[in-house]
């Protein structure tokens, strides 16, 4: 981009920087990214010489969207603040969501217990000793009555962390929303129904793989169909991340899994501009500032680049990459909690300077347990500072063009590439994790930036850098074991009051479906419509669709 007879004054000048820079103390440290990025200890101007701005970058809100798919960026609008919550009862956290909300929360974010991330009923044996620990407990429609009482659905988004049984706490979804008059075509929200990053991350994935896939494109064919508003998959590096991947790694794989589903979608003989517009993603924000920030624009260069040339998608939006962001979980420390704090201001300015669309913030004490509200009150107020405060969303792209910001940027970019061509030669996507390649890569970047940390490469403070040994000081929130007794309860008269050989010809009708190559979503309504429990629905399409195998990944 600079003027071709100053490149070798800029040489010159910065042979001659080096030269000081060599003989100067410089200290001790990794100078790398997170990632193992090896960095320059200075960028200038030669790093974009062969970038054709228009090209391959533009403005805000203009293809390839490197700067933003909106032109106003957080001038015009600012991110939704959707702080992820749920433990406990739905009465619990319904309560929770209406504290939040009252305190300025922009969206709905909830999070499932692991019986319900794993499709049991909490009277099941193996539910036992995990209610509403990680997450809300939803066993049943009536769960989902009172988790959305008195909430505004019909006015804000709601987004759902839900993978494995994610088409049948969907439905429980519309079908609450039906009885309170809200009709599907009116919902808004988010699904993250991403069941590859569970065979590559998180592995709570409960179906083998090639059902699993349907069930994700049932509904994303259903929402396209009757749902305008909803987005039927966030396509997820978040849990790729926390795995342990490196930036590149969470960029690559999400982005490679969207490809997938996209592929899907097409095979089911959906036009790509019909459903391509409400894909979203779901990404991880961690420590290395700068680097997170160039991933955000990476993702939306190669999406949007992708979507046009390989996909020849026409529709503008089809080519958007829209993105939610949270803090990095696995960036926080027990040891001397409030540090969380700093770094989860941190990681949030990175997603606001990065374009997200929305944004969670982590609170301090979910190392170790469930945000209490005092915690979750600051993780929200940390948001709110920063839009209202710190003049970040006054400039659209305010770092783009930044030297070393770019360069990062395009090397994302390029490692992110070289893992699509190795992918592609594994035979794609499903090919390559159930040949244990995703797993291998991100097993091995979590094991090398570990040594980093017990080496003393890397510092973490509080933990391997100005520790000090003092107790907790932070409030934590705790169980109410009544809270079980009262769902269970709940469960028991579900299944005592509803039409019970309604509920059995509903099951029967899913497994018959499921044995064919019809959109189940009609049929999984069907069901949770007649109050037939999560449980009951997982287990009618476990015993179609069999039982995942675990991946041999050695």
């Amino acid at each position: 981009m600079s003027n071709p007879s100053d490149a070798g004054e800029i040489n010159r000048q910065t042979s001659e920087w080096k030269g000081k820079y060599q003989a100067a103390r410089k200290r001790d440290a990794l100078f790398t990214t997170i990632s193992g990025i090896p960095l320059e200890p200075l960028y200038t101007p030669l790093e974009l010489y062969d970038t054709d701005y228009i090209l391959d970058m533009g403005m805000p809100g203009e293809y390839p969207y490197l700067r933003g798919i909106h032109p106003t960026g957080h001038r015009g609008r600012l991110w939704t603040m959707r702080m992820f919550a749920g433990y406990g009862t739905a009465e619990e956290t319904n309560a929770r969501f209406k504290y939040l909300l009252g305190q300025g929360e922009t969206g709905l974010s909830i999070a499932f217990d692991m019986p319900t991330l794993m499709g049991y009923d909490h009277d099941d044996s193996l539910a036992a000793g995990e209610f509403g620990k990680c997450g809300v407990a939803v066993s049943s429609l009536a769960d989902m009555e009172v988790l959305l009482d008195g909430l505004p659905i019909e006015q804000i988004t709601t987004s759902m962390t839900i993978n494995g049984p994610a088409a049948i706490i969907w439905a429980m979804f519309i079908a609450a929303a039906e009885k309170r008059g809200v009709s599907m075509d009116k919902l808004g929200g988010t699904l993250q129904n991403d069941i590859l990053k569970e065979y590559t991350a998180q592995n709570e994935y409960l179906f083998p793989i090639e059902p699993s896939m349907r069930l994700v494109t049932d509904t994303i064919e259903f929402a396209t169909k009757h749902m305008p508003r909803w987005n039927p998959v966030s396509i997820s590096g978040y849990h790729i991340r926390e795995a342990g991947s490196t930036a590149a790694q969470e960029l690559a794989f999400t982005l490679a899994n969207g490809f997938a589903y996209v592929d899907e979608a097409l095979a089911r003989g959906l036009d790509i501009d019909d459903f391509a517009p409400r894909l979203s993603f779901f990404f991880n924000i961690h420590d290395d500032f700068f680097e997170e920030i160039a991933k955000f624009r990476a993702a939306r260069r190669i999406w949007a680049r992708e979507m046009k040339e390989r996909y020849g998608a026409k529709n503008e939006r089809s080519l958007w990459l829209r993105t939610h962001a949270q803090t990095a979980g696995v960036s926080l420390t027990a040891q001397q909690p409030e540090n969380n704090i700093a770094r989860v201001t941190i990681q949030a300015l990175a997603a606001v300077l990065g374009g997200v669309q929305s944004l969670h913030t982590n609170s301090m004490d979910e190392v170790h347990a469930l945000p209490s509200e005092k915690a979750a009150l600051i993780a929200l107020r940390t948001q709110q500072i920063i839009a209202h405060e710190s003049g970040l969303a006054d400039v659209v792209d305010a770092l783009g063009g930044s030297y070393y910001l770019e360069s990062l940027t395009n090397e994302l970019e390029s490692q992110a590439y070289d893992y699509f061509k190795e992918i592609k030669e594994q035979g794609g996507v499903t090919e390559a994790i159930k040949r244990g390649f995703f797993q291998r890569e991100i097993a091995d970047a979590a094991y090398r930036y570990q040594r980093e940390l017990e080496q003393d490469q890397r510092i973490k403070v509080g933990l391997n850098g100005y520790a000090e040994d003092k107790g907790l000081a932070i409030p934590i929130l705790k169980m109410d074991a009544e809270g079980e007794r009262l769902h269970l309860k709940r469960l028991s008269r579900v299944r005592s009051e509803r039409d019970n050989a309604r509920v059995s010809e509903t099951l029967e009708e899913l497994k018959r479906a499921a044995l064919g190559t019809e959109n189940l979503m009609p049929y999984i309504l069907a069901a949770v419509r007649e109050y037939a429990t999560l449980g009951e629905t997982t287990n009618a399409l476990r015993e179609t669709f069999g039982e995942a195998e675990v991946l041999n990944i050695a």
